[in-house]
C-alpha cells in the first residue's frame, strides 16, 4: 500500500473513534437527563410518595393485622418456621408498590407523549429503544426507592424481616428486576392507551387481576387445597406471581427456582413489544403518523 493511501486512511480512523465516543456519551447524557428529570419530578410530588405508601401500609396495618391470629403460613418454603400472616404478606405488598408505580408510569408516559417532554424526545436523534430504556430505568429506580421506604416503615411498625443479611442483596436484585419487568409492562400498555380518559378502565383490567391472581396474598398451595383450580392455574401463569416469589425466596436466602427466568424473560418480551409499538415505521404508537388518514 502506498504512502498516499495510508495518509488518506489515517484521518478516517482518527475521526471514527471520537465520533463513536461522542455517540456513546450523547446516549448516556440523554439517559442521565431523563432519569434526573424523573427524580426531580418525584421530589416535587410529596403526595405521590405518600399515596404509594398509604395503600400497602393500610393492608399491612389493618388487613394483615386482622388476620394475624386467624391464620398464618405453615412451615413451607422459603420459611423454616411457622410465620404470622403479616410477615408473609410483606413481599406481596412490596410487589404492590412496584405494580402500581409501573402502571402509573404508563399514565405519565401517555401524558408526556401527547403533551409533555417525551413528545419531543421521541423525535430526538437517538434510537427510540434507548430513549424507552432510559425511561424504563427511571421508572424502575423510583419503584425501588418507594419499595425500600415501605420495607423500612414496615420494619419500624414491628414486622420481622431478615433485612440485615447477605440475602438482602439478592432480594434487592429481585426487587430491581421486578420493577423493570412491571415498568416494561407499563410501557407496553402506554402504546395502546391513546387518551388519558381510557387509562382508568385499562388499569382496572390489569392491576387488580394481576395482584389478586398471584401469591401476594396467599400461597399457591392454599388455592389448590381450597379447590379453586382455575384461580390456581391463572396465578401460575401470572408473571407478577414470579416477581413476588423471587423477592420472597431471595429475602430468606432460598433458591427461587424458575422465578428469575420468568421475570427476566417477561421483561425482554414486554420491552421488545413496547419498542416495536413505538416504532414510527410501523405506525403502531408512532408519533410521526398521528393525524394521517
Amino acid at each position: 500500500m502506498s504512502d498516499r493511501a495510508l495518509k488518506t486512511k489515517t484521518p478516517v480512523g482518527e475521526h471514527a473513534e471520537p465520533q463513536a465516543r461522542r455517540g456513546l456519551g450523547h446516549a448516556l447524557q440523554a439517559m442521565r437527563a431523563i432519569m434526573l428529570r424523573e427524580l426531580y419530578k418525584f421530589s416535587q410530588q410529596t403526595g405521590r410518595l405518600v399515596s404509594a405508601l398509604v395503600r400497602p401500609l393500610l393492608w399491612l396495618a389493618v388487613f394483615a393485622a386482622g388476620f394475624r391470629n386467624v391464620f398464618g403460613v405453615a412451615i413451607v418454603e422459603p420459611y423454616d418456621t411457622y410465620i404470622p400472616y403479616d410477615v408473609y404478606i410483606v413481599p406481596g405488598l412490596v410487589g404492590m408498590v412496584l405494580l402500581f408505580n409501573g402502571m402509573q408510569s404508563s399514565l405519565a408516559m401517555v401524558y408526556d407523549r401527547e403533551m409533555g417532554l417525551m413528545r419531543l424526545l421521541l423525535t430526538a436523534p437517538l434510537p427510540r429503544p434507548w430513549l424507552l430504556f432510559s425511561k424504563l430505568c427511571a421508572t424502575a429506580l423510583l419503584s425501588v426507592l418507594q419499595a425500600l421506604v415501605f420495607v423500612v416503615v414496615a420494619a419500624l411498625i414491628g414486622t420481622e424481616l431478615p433485612l440485615l443479611s447477605l440475602s438482602g442483596l439478592h432480594a434487592l436484585v429481585a426487587l430491581a428486576a421486578g420493577a423493570l419487568m412491571l415498568g416494561a409492562l407499563g410501557l407496553l400498555l402506554s402504546v395502546h392507551i391513546k387518551q388519558l380518559e381510557n387509562f382508568a378502565g385499562t388499569m382496572n383490567f390489569v392491576i387488580f387481576p394481576m395482584y389478586f391472581l398471584s401469591t401476594a396474598l396467599y400461597p399457591l398451595w392454599k388455592l389448590q387445597e381450597s379447590g379453586a383450580e382455575w384461580v390456581y392455574q391463572l396465578a401460575r401463569f401470572n408473571p407478577f406471581t414470579y416477581a413476588v416469589e423471587w423477592i420472597r425466596f431471595a429475602l430468606y436466602g432460598k433458591d427461587p427456582g424458575l422465578s428469575p427466568y420468568v421475570v427476566l424473560g417477561c421483561l425482554v418480551v414486554f420491552f421488545g413489544l413496547a419498542c416495536w409499538g413505538y416504532d414510527p415505521q410501523r405506525g403502531f404508537g408512532g408519533l410521526t403518523k398521528r393525524g394521517t388518514p
